[in-house]
């Protein structure tokens, strides 16, 4: 078994893009006999536990005419490629993601998630996960590599705040857990402290931005690589460092 550490966090339109990629490329022959496990990053450490408005973050950052709807056309071309619909003018607030990837440890630790694929508007919500994530989910049980996906669609494709406790109960009720003491759990500080050692763990590993995968324990490839690529790494990987 192939174990692949996705470190990632969920308001990086990269690491959506390669989320999919990987979905992609693992859906094949080469995804047999491959784990996974999501792991923390943050991309903004000092974002405070209310979040940003976004418009007056990216006003500080680029200046009075910043267009919080505008999407770098390169990121444009690179979403509409793997079938994500950015919604970036829906987006209010840029969140603190301490939440949020407490929760995702949170379905990895349930043995209660049932993998199915969730109920959704057809309108950029999480209706619109592939019928290949579905498959994957089910062929490996990664309830936490479903509410990833559930939470960049959140965000990215509905413009819902993530950092809101509220939000993330119901997207992980659209994701299946049964979500008795979720909501104690999450208003809590239980699980800070796993995400906190991971969070400083990834430096030691070279991760300096995301996404980025450490295969294996002992290689990391870094960045939203394309599916060959990923393919070819994994298949590398499998020879060298498989249990």
């Amino acid at each position: 078994m192939l174990s692949i550490e996705i470190f990632s966090d969920v308001i990086c339109p990269w690491c959506f893009i390669g989320k999919r990629r990987l979905d992609n490329a693992l859906i094949a022959k080469v995804g047999e006999g491959v784990s996974l496990r999501w792991r923390p990053y943050m991309l903004y450490p000092n974002i405070p536990p209310s979040g940003w408005d976004r418009l007056e973050f990216l006003q500080r950052r680029y200046g009075a005419n910043a267009d919080k709807a505008r999407i770098p056309e390169r990121l444009q071309q690179e979403a509409d490629d793997v079938g994500i619909e950015l919604r970036y003018d829906l987006i209010q607030r840029t969140p603190n993601t301490l939440m949020a990837h407490r929760l995702i440890d949170w379905f990895f630790d349930q043995s209660t998630i049932e993998h199915r694929s969730p109920e959704g508007n057809g309108q950029g919500g999480v209706s619109d996960l592939s019928g290949r994530t579905a498959e994957l989910a089910s062929k490996v049980q990664l309830a936490q590599h479903h509410i990833a996906e559930v939470l960049f669609q959140g965000y990215f494709c509905r413009g819902l705040n993530i950092g809101d406790v509220d939000v993330l109960v119901d997207l992980a009720a659209e994701a299946g857990a049964k979500i008795e003491g979720l909501r104690a759990f999450l208003v809590s500080n239980r699980g800070t402290d796993a995400v906190n050692e991971q969070l400083a763990r990834a430096p030691d590993l070279g991760i300096a931005g995301v996404p980025g995968y450490w295969l294996g324990g002992g290689f990391l490839l870094p960045g939203a690589q394309s599916e060959e690529t990923i393919s070819k790494i994994v298949t590398r990987a499998k020879v060298r460092f498989a249990d």
